[in-house]
C-alpha cells in the first residue's frame, strides 16, 4: 500500500517567485523524505551542478486527491546543507524564535485576480471594458460577479487541507476577489498563505482559468490587488501605547522605504495614492483611513487595543519576507520602549 505525497516548494523566478510541485510515491506509514530536484529548471541553480535539494517543513491533508494522500511543504537548501539564497523562509525563522515571547501574530487578506486567456473574468471577449467599479465589492449576481464556482472550490479545498482559511469576498474589480488567511504566528501564516495560493491555481485548472497576483492586472481607473497584513503582538492586544508604538515604528529610521521595497514587485504601479492606497513613497498612519500606509481601524481606537492593518503590501508579495520585516521592525521597538 502507498500514498502521494505532492511536494511544493518555492523557485527562483526574479523578481516574483513562482510556485513548483511534483508527486513522490511513498509507502504507508513512511514519512516524506529529504528529496531533490532540477535547480536549472526552476532558476535555482547552473546546468553544471543543477542539483538542489527539498526539506520538508509542514504537510497537509491533499484536497484534490483525498484519501491519505498529502501535500508536503519544503525549504530549498543547497547540496552543502545551506540555505539556498531563494529560501526566503530561512531568514524568518530566527526572527520568529526571538520575538515568540511577544506573540506576534497575521492575518493576511490575499487579493488576485481570474483571467480567461487574455482578459479578466467578467471582461468583455470582444473587447473594450465592463461598468465601473461600484457595484462589484461583495457584490452578487451573474451580472457583477464572475468566478464564484471557483472560489467556492478554493475555499472547501483549503478548508479539507486544514488551513486557517477566515473569510473570502469578491473584491472591487470584476473577476477579482480576496480569501484571507489567519490570525496565525509568523512562520504558520506565511506556509499557510503559500499553499493556499497553490491551491488556487490547482483548484483554477479544473474550471480553465488562470489566477494571478498582479498587483496592476488592469492599467487605469481600476483597483488593483494586495495583501493587507494585519499584525498584533500581545502587547497591542493589550493597549493602545503599543499599537501607536507599533505604527510610528514602521515610519522611523529608513524603514518604509526598506518595506516597501521588500513587498512584491511593481509596487509602486499600485501605490500611487489613489484606488484607496497611499502613496508607495510616502508613509502615513490614521484611524479607520484605506488611503494611510498603515490603517488602525475604528474598534481598535474605541476599545484601546487590538491590531494594526498595513496596507502596502503587494497581492505578489512573498509573506516570509513581508511577516520577518514587520515582526522585526515593530518588536524591536515594543521591547526597547518597555512595551511588551
Amino acid at each position: 500500500m502507498s500514498y502521494k505525497a505532492e511536494y511544493i516548494w518555492i523557485d527562483g523566478t526574479s523578481p516574483t517567485a513562482k510556485l513548483r510541485s511534483k508527486t513522490k510515491i511513498l509507502a504507508d506509514g513512511a514519512e516524506p523524505p529529504t528529496w531533490g530536484f532540477d535547480g536549472s529548471s526552476t532558476n535555482q541553480a547552473e546546468g553544471h551542478a543543477s542539483d538542489c535539494v527539498l526539506k520538508p517543513v509542514a504537510s497537509y491533508p491533499d484536497p484534490i486527491r483525498g484519501g491519505d494522500d498529502i501535500l508536503v511543504l519544503c525549504e530549498v537548501w543547497n547540496v552543502d546543507d545551506t540555505p539556498h539564497v531563494s529560501n526566503t523562509r530561512a531568514a524568518l525563522r530566527p526572527v520568529a524564535e526571538q520575538f515568540a515571547s511577544q506573540e506576534p501574530i497575521f492575518g493576511i487578506e490575499q487579493e488576485y485576480t481570474f483571467f480567461k486567456g487574455s482578459r479578466p473574468l467578467g471582461f468583455p471577449e470582444s473587447g473594450g471594458f465592463p461598468a465601473p467599479q461600484g457595484g462589484y465589492y461583495c457584490g452578487v449576481g451573474a451580472d457583477e460577479i464572475y468566478g464564484r464556482d471557483v472560489v467556492e472550490a478554493h475555499l472547501e479545498n483549503c478548508l479539507k487541507a486544514g488551513l486557517g482559511i477566515s473569510g473570502i469576498n469578491a473584491e472591487v474589480m470584476p473577476g477579482q476577489w480576496e480569501f484571507q488567511v489567519g490570525p496565525l504566528a509568523p512562520l504558520d501564516v506565511s506556509d499557510q498563505l503559500w499553499i493556499a495560493r497553490w491551491l488556487l491555481y490547482r483548484t483554477a485548472e479544473d474550471f480553465g482559468v488562470s489566477a494571478t497576483l498582479d498587483p496592476k492586472p488592469v492599467k487605469g481607473d481600476w483597483n488593483g490587488a494586495g495583501a493587507h497584513t494585519n499584525f498584533s503582538t500581545k502587547a497591542m492586544r493589550e493597549g493602545y501605547d503599543a499599537i501607536v508604538a507599533a505604527c510610528e515604528s514602521m515610519g522611523k529610521d529608513g524603514k518604509p522605504l526598506e518595506h516597501v521595497k521588500n513587498y512584491g514587485a511593481d509596487v509602486e504601479d499600485r501605490l500611487t495614492g489613489a484606488h484607496e492606497t497611499a502613496p508607495w513613497d510616502q508613509y502615513s498612519y490614521g484611524v479607520s483611513n484605506r488611503g494611510a500606509s498603515v490603517r488602525i481601524p475604528w474598534q481598535v481606537e474605541r476599545d484601546k487595543k487590538g491590531y494594526i492593518e498595513d496596507r502596502r503590501p503587494n497581492a505578489n508579495c512573498d509573506p516570509y519576507v513581508v511577516t520577518r520585516l514587520i515582526t522585526d521592525t515593530v518588536c524591536t521597538e515594543l521591547g526597547d520602549a518597555g512595551l511588551v
